[in-house]
C-alpha cells in the first residue's frame, strides 16, 4: 500500500489534494502549522488501497465520495501518463504482461437510505469511531444494556411527534434514519405510521430494542469466530495470501508502466 501510494504521489498534482474537503476542515481546526503531511496525502493512500486490488465498485459513505472521485481521477491521469503509445507496449511485452491500463477505474456504491449516520450527541455531525465521546455512537459490540443507555441519553429536541427532513430537527431525522437502517426493507411511510405520533420517551426504548435485535446475530457470530482461534487465523492467512497475489501483480504492472 505504502509503496504504491508513493508512486501515485509522484503522479498526483498538489492542487487536487488541496481541494479535499476533509483536509481543509481538519487543517482549519488544527491550524496549518500542526497538520502533518500524512493528512494531506492520506487520500492517495486510500486510493492505493482501492486500486491495488482492481476494485470496480467500492462501498463508501457519502462523505467519502470525494475521495473515491480522486481515485478515479488518479486512474485517468496515470493511464494518460504511462499506459499509452508504442513505448508502453514494448515495456509490457518485454515484461511479459498485457498492455492494458494498470488500474481499474472504481465506482462508488452508496446505499440510498442511511448513507450517512449522524452522532447521537449532535445531529449535525457524523457518527464516528474516532470521536472521543463513546456516547456519540453505537459500536457493533456494545452490550444491549449499553445501547439502551446511550439511546436513553442521546440528544433530542422539544418538538412533539417525529418527522424526517425538518432542518430544525436534525436529531429527529437521524434517529428515524437509524431506526430504518436496522430494519431493512421498511419505507419511511411505514415507519412514521408506527412511531410518528410517539414522544421521545416512547420512541427511544423502541429504537433501542430495534438496534439490539439487529446487532444480536452479528455479535453472536463474532463470538463464535473469536472462540475458534485456529480457524480465524487460517481464514486471515488465506485472505492475506489471496490479497497479496493481486496486490503484488498490480504493483509490478505499475512499475512497468511508470
Amino acid at each position: 500500500h505504502t509503496e504504491l501510494a508513493w508512486l501515485l504521489n509522484c503522479a498526483t498534482p498538489m492542487n487536487w489534494l488541496e481541494r479535499m474537503i476533509q483536509f481543509k476542515d481538519k487543517s482549519r481546526k488544527a491550524g496549518t502549522e500542526s497538520v502533518g503531511v500524512g493528512l494531506f496525502t492520506y487520500p492517495i493512500l486510500m486510493a492505493s488501497d482501492i486500486l491495488l486490488y482492481q476494485a470496480d465498485r467500492v462501498p463508501v459513505g457519502e462523505d467519502q465520495r470525494q475521495h473515491l472521485e480522486l481515485a478515479r481521477d488518479i486512474v485517468r491521469r496515470w493511464t494518460d501518463l504511462y499506459c499509452k503509445g508504442g513505448a508502453f507496449k514494448k515495456r509490457c511485452k518485454a515484461a511479459g504482461i498485457p498492455s492494458y491500463p494498470t488500474f481499474t477505474e472504481p465506482e462508488a456504491m452508496i446505499v440510498k437510505d442511511a448513507a450517512r449516520v449522524m452522532s447521537l450527541t449532535d445531529g449535525k455531525s457524523k457518527m464516528s469511531k474516532s470521536d472521543k465521546n463513546d456516547a456519540s455512537r453505537i459500536n457493533v459490540l456494545d452490550s444491549p444494556d449499553l445501547i439502551r443507555d446511550k439511546i436513553k441519553k442521546c440528544k433530542t429536541d422539544a418538538f412533539q411527534g417525529l418527522e424526517w427532513d425538518n432542518p430544525e430537527r436534525p436529531e429527529a431525522s437521524n434517529l428515524l434514519t437509524i431506526f430504518q437502517a436496522v430494519q431493512p426493507g421498511r419505507s419511511r411511510e411505514d415507519i412514521l405510521s408506527e412511531v410518528g405520533h410517539m414522544s421521545w420517551g416512547e420512541f427511544k426504548p423502541v429504537l433501542a430494542d430495534a438496534i439490539v435485535a439487529h446487532l444480536e446475530p452479528i455479535q453472536k457470530r463474532y463470538k463464535e469466530v473469536r472462540e475458534d482461534e485456529v480457524y480465524l487465523r487460517q481464514v486471515l492467512k488465506e485472505g492475506a495470501d489471496a490479497a497479496d497475489a493481486i496486490a503484488s501483480k498490480t504493483l509490478h504492472n505499475a512499475k512497468i508502466a511508470m
